[in-house]
């Protein structure tokens, strides 16, 4: 018979998808128990992180829920908040931070040392770095890096060497954090590749698409409740400049004759000497 303790935790698990509109699973493979805790200080009151394991969150997800099963791979946790999954997804990608690699990981980019100097007086450091293919040497009483090199292509295994010659450098190349396979909400399952928006660009865009709707309704003459101010504006600005264009006489017109006819008379009187 399972353990009592088993039973417990999926009914605890059930507990927590019951009660939230919104649950994920995210992946936790390689986060430190110190960064966990801080993520999870940092989640608090927004996103709900339970770690349990694997076979007992698919137990718990079996109640109907939600196809999320089809996305647990590796270490998995569940989390459960009110947010809304886009606002999840983009707490969760903002927590990540880069870290040194250590020797076995797989670069997620092509790790690029760039040329010039590095902090380094001369010593063992050079042929460190020179050990691992880093085209180091000393000039003017500093190790410097001579060319720009890929030392790491994006998807290859980092070596224990090289790994410790990025942490000399202080490069980090590693991300660390949680991340997202999926999340469900309202029978809905959203997966990172539509969670991932930019949602400035997409602001900015409908700052744009609401400003062109204006100047065509304003154009076109089509009365709304946003241009309805802007097109009795426009209105009486074309009014104002035809009853001037002829000679038409208004309490609003009358200054801007007075005026004309004043500096009229002014130029005459400069030329009659």
């Amino acid at each position: 018979m399972p353990a009592e303790w088993k039973f417990k935790e999926v009914e605890n698990l059930k507990k927590v998808i019951t009660t939230n509109p919104v649950i994920g699973i995210v992946g936790i493979g390689g986060i430190p128990a110190s960064q966990m805790q801080e993520m999870r200080k940092v989640m608090k009151d927004k996103i709900f992180l339970r770690v349990s394991k694997k076979s007992l969150i698919g137990l718990a997800l079996e109640d109907g829920t939600k196809g999320l099963k089809n996305y647990m791979k590796g270490e998995v946790a569940l989390i459960a908040s009110k947010e809304n999954p886009f606002k999840v997804f983009r707490e969760i990608q903002q927590m990540k931070m880069n870290a040194p690699a250590r020797g076995g990981e797989i670069s997620p980019e092509d790790i690029v040392i760039k040329k010039g100097d590095t902090p380094f007086k001369p010593g063992p450091i050079v042929g460190e770095l020179q050990k691992v293919g880093i085209p180091a040497s000393i000039r003017g009483g500093k190790v410097v890096i001579d060319k720009t090199i890929t030392i790491v292509k994006k998807g290859e295994k980092i070596s224990k060497e090289v790994a410790n010659a990025l942490a000399r450098l202080d490069i980090k190349p590693i991300e660390i954090g949680l991340d997202v396979f999926a999340i469900f909400e309202d029978g809905v399952i959203y997966t990172p590749d539509v969670l991932n928006v930019d949602v400035d660009k997409i602001l900015k865009d409908m700052q744009i698409a609401a400003s062109k709707a204006m100047m065509l309704s304003i154009e076109a003459g089509y009365p709304t409740k946003d241009t309805i101010d802007a097109m009795i504006q426009k209105a009486y600005r074309n009014a104002y400049i035809l009853a001037l264009e002829s000679n038409i006489y208004t309490k609003q017109t009358i200054e801007e004759f007075i005026r004309k006819a004043y500096l009229q008379a002014k130029e005459l009187k400069k030329i009659g000497g």
